[in-house]
């Protein structure tokens, strides 16, 4: 065997392993003395523990605004983050690009706690705007049962769900509906609950987060501290972003500067 001066461990992460990404790095570095922090999913879809999934399987929703909240052991919701876009509806859960962009910190935070995900499905109207919005729709369709007159407000296959959990009988007429029971509509159309229970695996993930520690890498060349000659980068490495291209310039940032730094 021949002897290298300088070795580059560019073997990517564990995901999409049928790529090649079999995670080997991370067994190279650790064999070398490095630390390898915890390894978990990042951009990945989201498994959810509802019972109405199989109702909304494909629902695509768009223009829609959903925020991440992690259930503190006190009770109290910690918003991890807000997202405005697109989002899709599968047989697991949840997945569609804020989804992927949320998951970021949902990931981070299941390993702490409970995440629930609130989708305000009318977000460029304000409360305010909103009931009013339904009043109308109320007062045009006033003989109407409920599961009927929301027709112009919310995809089809969503209205039995929203109308079973806001606990009104669904052939109710819209002109005898409450005003407690409109504001209950109210907040399911701005805050539509949808519970995590976890990530889908590592192999159906964008990214990998995790990886070699930072702090044992030089900034300027990707150099290890602890042995010379040996270089990291890409996804290997302990960095990951947002969706984007950004893990993609990480990659190719990381690279420039490793082979740099090995032909020197």
């Amino acid at each position: 065997l021949q002897k290298a001066d300088s070795i580059i461990v560019a073997t990517g992460g564990k995901s999409y392993p049928g790529t090649g990404s079999t995670g080997d790095g991370y067994l190279f570095a650790e064999q070398s003395g490095h630390t390898v922090t915890p390894l978990y999913p990042a951009l990945v879809p989201l498994c959810a523990s509802e019972d109405w999934l199989d109702e909304l399987c494909g629902l695509r929703l768009k223009n829609v605004e959903v925020s991440a909240y992690l259930k503190e052991a006190s009770g109290n919701e910690k918003l991890l983050g807000s997202e405005f876009g697109e989002m899709l509806f599968t047989h697991f859960g949840v997945s569609g690009p804020i989804i992927l962009t949320l998951s970021y910190q949902v990931c981070r935070a299941l390993a702490s706690g409970s995440v629930i995900l609130k989708i305000n499905l009318k977000p460029a109207l304000t409360y305010e705007q909103l009931d009013e919005r339904l009043l109308r729709d109320f007062n045009k369709f006033s003989r109407k049962h409920l599961a009927n007159a929301l027709n112009e407000l919310l995809p089809k296959s969503l209205i039995p769900v929203i109308i079973r959990k806001s606990a009104i009988a669904c052939d109710k007429p819209v002109n005898q509906i409450t005003k407690e029971e409109r504001a209950g509509l109210l907040s399911l159309l701005t805050a539509f609950p949808v519970q995590i229970s976890r990530p889908r695996p590592l192999k159906e993930a964008i990214v990998t987060a995790g990886g070699v520690s930072v702090k044992e890498l030089s900034p300027k060349d990707m150099s290890s501290k602890l042995v010379k000659g040996l270089f990291f980068a890409g996804e290997v490495i302990d960095v990951d972003g947002y969706t984007g291209g950004y893990n993609l310039q990480a990659a190719l940032s990381t690279g420039y500067l490793a082979g740099i730094g090995a032909a020197k």
